[in-house]
């Protein structure tokens, strides 16, 4: 496999949150020497964004809207960047919403809206991502992001559907890891306990931070900046050997 050419482009979707952890994740990127595309489904939020990346960037910054669940609207993006971004060799999955909804709560149309923004997006980013990463025969990095709930079935906010969205996460992980490491390109998995971001319905207050953390050994919530800090490693091109892992970010959670 080729070294990473100097100009490379990192895409990274959920950028629209001004507290999410996409927001950290490009930020961190673009410190790095990226070219960095960002993406999501809020136009306005990820346009303004992107311009305010730019002023950051020493490379190009893109943004885009995308409904990442929609096969046109995914490769409309990718086409975009082929034209205006250099060759794409990151893809940092982060798109996605929660869903407190219980088991019974659950119809088909909350289901598929779940699955839909969380891993029906991740599987086709994936997709327009590592044919052009193949076709430009560098290799590449994908990191996809998971979550505590599909380990232990929620509680904290998400319940049910979100816990079987994102184990379903974890499958398309592994699964692509061994199809496109031929290819050089490594799949690996975030999986992030309680994080203060929005995603569990709004930003948390010092109270509810202190139930989140009671049976965290470390004792708190996690820093956005701590898993844009996991991404960055398993994007560079020293993790070439990495490849089909779920790297837990909880502060020891899934131990207790």
């Amino acid at each position: 496999m080729a070294n990473f050419p100097e100009r490379r482009t990192a895409v990274v979707t959920g950028t629209g949150s001004e507290r999410g952890i996409g927001r950290h994740v490009a930020r961190r990127l673009v410190r790095e020497g990226w070219a960095v595309a960002v993406l999501d489904l809020d136009e306005a939020g990820v346009h303004s964004f992107a311009a305010e990346l730019a002023t950051e960037a020493v490379q190009p910054v893109l943004g885009i809207a995308v409904d990442v669940a929609d096969p046109a609207s995914v490769e409309a993006a990718f086409v975009r960047m082929d034209e205006e971004l250099p060759p794409v060799l990151a893809l940092v999955n982060l798109a996605g919403i929660a869903s407190p909804h219980t088991l019974f709560e659950l119809t088909k149309e909350l289901w598929t809206r779940v699955m839909d923004a969380n891993a029906t997006g991740t599987l086709l980013m994936m997709q327009a991502a590592a044919r052009r990463m193949i076709d430009g025969g560098c290799g590449g990095r994908i990191v996809n992001t998971s979550s505590i709930t599909a380990y232990d079935g929620g509680g904290t906010f998400s319940k049910t559907g979100y816990a079987g969205a994102k184990a379903a996460v974890l499958g398309l992980t592994r699964g692509a890891a061994r199809e496109l490491g031929p290819h050089g390109i490594t799949c690996n998995a975030v999986v992030p306990g309680p994080i203060d971001t929005d995603i569990m319905g709004g930003p948390l207050s010092e109270d509810r931070k202190a139930a989140l953390s009671g049976d965290i050994p470390v004792q708190r919530v996690g820093r956005p900046s701590e898993v844009a800090a996991l991404v960055n490693f398993l994007v560079g091109e020293e993790a070439g050997f990495i490849n089909g892992a779920s790297y837990f970010i909880d502060g020891g959670k899934h131990m207790v």
